[in-house]
């Protein structure tokens, strides 16, 4: 049994974007022992950030973990990163084995409930290089992400992040294109996410 062998992937038709998803990339038992390992053996912190002049808690708790000592800033935060587990280092092999490119970080994010989001943004910091590829994975509840092009109004995009799903953007997607999770007022547990990058 090949471990590492997937359905092909979701492949969007968008402008200026290279999107794919993999709504089964763990199985659901995979997905829940690595929430509640996760959950359970990360160092959680929860940084002020400042918006327009004011300052308030981002509305998710950080981690960041790597296999160098490159730290990463976004937002006028800069993290630097822990050494990476034994469970993520797993879970990023898997990956690399998949869409055959490496990444040396990880920032994960804990949204608590459907309050904890994350603003319209693109990973397109000068640490990420020339079109970065990112691959977010998620464990625990299922939040909205959207997407939406920075110029055509008519160039958007839904999707429902399950448990066990893996998302890559890559390509021009971060130059080109933004995206958020949402606050919601449904009742929704919590959600860890892990984005993968390669950071120079």
């Amino acid at each position: 049994m090949n471990l590492f062998k997937h359905t092909e992937p979701i492949c969007f038709n968008l402008k200026d974007a290279d999107i794919l998803y993999y709504p089964d990339f763990f199985t659901p038992e995979e997905s829940e022992f690595y929430f509640k390992t996760l959950l359970e053996n990360t160092n959680w912190r929860e940084d002020d950030i400042t918006v327009f002049g004011k300052t308030y808690k981002q509305p998710r708790l950080t981690a960041l973990f790597a296999d160098n000592n490159k730290s990463y800033s976004y937002s006028n935060i800069t993290m630097h990163p822990e050494v990476f587990s034994k469970e993520l280092k797993t879970i990023k092999q898997k990956i690399e084995t998949q869409i055959e490119k490496q990444f040396t970080t990880c920032l994960v994010n804990l949204y608590r409930n459907g309050q904890d989001s994350n603003g319209w943004h693109a990973d397109d910091e000068k640490e990420l290089g020339l079109n970065p590829v990112i691959a977010s994975i998620s464990f625990g509840s299922t939040r909205r992400f959207k997407l939406k092009h920075k110029t055509d109004s008519s160039q958007k995009l839904t999707i429902d992040l399950k448990s066990g799903s893996l998302l890559v953007m890559q390509g021009t997607t971060q130059h080109f294109w933004k995206h958020q999770i949402p606050k919601t007022k449904k009742i929704v547990s919590e959600r860890i996410n892990l984005t993968f990058r390669y950071i120079k």
